[in-house]
């Protein structure tokens, strides 16, 4: 579960890092679309799109008007000032107007609706904004000069007559008109072209009526400027069109900034995304990348050599701890560790019982020959030439080969006994027994043996019963495998003291000799010495798998077997089993 939490916060907050990324990059296109269509907008209708965008941002604190001062700054720069007049006509903001003298503090009804008709203050042209942002209107006046309707106003005070240009004056206003790529057009009241001077081209465009007050109000939509003049006394009006020069886009002060800011913030999050995808690269592929050389060793079997030298000063420190960048898969390295030990000692225990099936197999061959030969040998014999042989011949023979078999019919047993041993619990018929009465039975047993009279059979025991789970047949013939081998493997004479007891609330049982003992490698072999193979000696007095076999019906019982022994010191053997 820690492997997978810290995976999943690791993916998670690269997922959440990479999605702020992408919103970012989102966002920086979705403010330039919207500042590129904002500044065309305000291109189109400047100045009259200018003011209304500063109406819509303005904000009020404590009654007093608050404008971006980018606002300001784009006003200034373009040689304009701006006014903002209150319901009572007072200015109670304002722009870029100490060098204006005209301009005044505040306005009269008059004042402001002769502003209002004429777009004009003074020497001024005007743009108006009636604004009710902030529940109470507000009056926005935007001013700036306009040579071209300087230049218009100039032309009609030289050469007006009656609201016409002169006739002598004509040709000359022609011909300024003409270099100016411009063109004058003089309409009656009735909307009738009473005059038209200048540059003929404007003739073929053929604007509508509709058109002219279109030019006025979004300028940069047409290749054409057009200011006007109306002659209150002969009803005229003067209309001059000129060229509309292309200068610099305008852009949205608020816009402009917010788009840089996040311009950069998105290549800041791009240029450090870089090296952090490099870094989590590395940080995740060069584990797996060794992981993949574990496991091409495992796969050849080199499970010792899985974790190489290398491979641990790259993952541990001297010190003997992980280096952070493969703590993120801590749980896998150790479990790859444990598994590689695991692999690495059961390729051990394979090769160790391959080695003892082979001394097995060897032993079992050796065991069953011996006697087998000796039998083969005796069939030849009595086949040959059966009747040159005496009785008491005859019977040597016959009792030899019958030795022989019981001795190969023993160790087919002890081979079947140790197979059933090694099947577990299944063949385990445990119930609750009386220990001590088990094992002064079979003590009893080798007492009461008249052929066993050159060895003499103690008991020491308790009065008292002692139980245990157990089967009492694999008892039994526990008992008689080590009371049989103090009497095979020792001299007549001997004794053998069979006692039991309690140790450390277990059930302790001691068979102790004086017989001719071990020495110390027949010691460390001896519960496994029929996987060498046993040496029979020519003997057929067992066959030689006693002790195996006891360690297994000890085993097998949740118990352990000891051995003590010394050459001509005797031998003393305890066993405990758990009560």
């Amino acid at each position: 579960m820690k492997i997978q939490q810290r995976i999943s916060f690791h993916f998670t907050y690269q997922l959440i890092f990479y999605a702020l990324i992408i919103l970012a990059i989102t966002l920086v296109a979705c403010i330039i679309f919207f500042q590129n269509t904002t500044n065309s907008e305000l291109r189109r209708n400047f100045p009259v799109g200018a003011l209304q965008l500063i109406a819509q941002e303005a904000s009020s604190k404590d009654g007093t008007i608050q404008i971006s001062p980018k606002w300001n700054k784009l006003i200034e720069e373009k040689g304009m000032w701006m006014q903002v007049v209150n319901a009572e006509g007072e200015v109670i903001y304002k722009v870029n107007t100490n060098s204006h003298d005209e301009l005044s503090a505040s306005y009269s009804v008059a004042q402001l609706l002769d502003i209002q008709e004429t777009r004009t203050l003074g020497t001024y042209a005007v743009q108006t904004h009636l604004n009710f942002a902030f529940n109470v209107p507000v009056l926005y006046i935007l001013g700036y000069q306009n040579p071209d309707l300087d230049q218009l106003m100039t032309w009609f005070d030289a050469y007006g007559q009656q609201g016409m240009v002169s006739g002598e004056k004509v040709s000359f206003l022609d011909q300024q008109l003409r270099e100016t790529g411009s063109y004058l057009q003089v309409i009656n009241s009735a909307g009738h072209t009473e005059q038209a001077i200048g540059d003929g081209t404007y003739l073929q465009k053929g604007y509508r009526p509709l058109d002219i007050l279109a030019i006025q109000q979004s300028p940069s939509n047409y290749d054409t400027n057009i200011v006007a003049h109306r002659d209150e006394l002969s009803g005229m009006t003067w209309i001059l069109y000129t060229p509309n020069p292309t200068g610099d886009p305008l852009k949205h002060p608020a816009m402009d900034t917010a788009t840089r800011g996040l311009i950069w913030f998105a290549g800041l999050a791009l240029l450090l995304a870089v090296p952090l995808s490099i870094w989590h690269g590395y940080r995740y592929g060069q584990p797996l990348i060794l992981f993949a050389g574990w496991f091409e060793r495992m796969g050849r079997g080199q499970y010792d050599q899985v974790l190489t030298a290398k491979d641990k000063r790259k993952i541990f420190r001297p010190n003997g701890t992980m280096r952070n960048r493969y703590r993120l898969y801590k749980e896998v390295i150790e479990s790859f560790y444990r598994m590689a030990d695991q692999l690495a000692q059961t390729e051990k225990e394979r090769e160790r019982l391959e080695k003892e099936q082979r001394e097995w197999m060897s032993g079992i061959s050796h065991d069953l020959r011996t006697p087998l030969s000796t039998i083969q040998g005796y069939g030849y014999m009595l086949e040959s030439l059966p009747e040159q042989w005496s009785q008491e011949e005859m019977r040597t023979m016959g009792s030899t080969i019958r030795e022989k078999g019981d001795y190969m019919l023993e160790l087919i047993s002890d081979f079947s006994m140790i197979h059933q041993l090694k099947q577990g619990d299944s063949m385990m018929q445990l119930r609750k027994i009386d220990l001590v009465e088990l094992v002064r039975c079979s003590v009893l047993k080798y007492v009461n043996d008249v052929t066993l009279s050159e060895y003499q059979f103690h008991y020491v025991g308790e009065d008292r019963p002692l139980w245990v789970q157990a089967d009492e047949t694999w008892l039994l013939r526990l008992m008689d495998n080590l009371l049989s081998n103090a009497v095979k493997h020792n001299p007549s004479g001997v004794n053998v003291t069979v006692s039991i007891g309690r140790m450390n609330d277990k059930a302790c049982i001691r068979v102790l000799d004086n017989g001719k003992g071990m020495d110390e490698e027949t010691l460390q072999h001896l519960f496994n010495r029929y996987y060498r193979g046993t040496n029979t000696e020519e003997s057929t007095a067992g066959s030689g798998l006693g002790m195996s076999i006891a360690k297994t019906i000890v085993e097998a019982h949740g118990g352990e077997i000891h051995v003590q022994s010394k050459v001509w010191q005797g031998t003393k053997i305890e066993i405990l089993l758990p009560c």
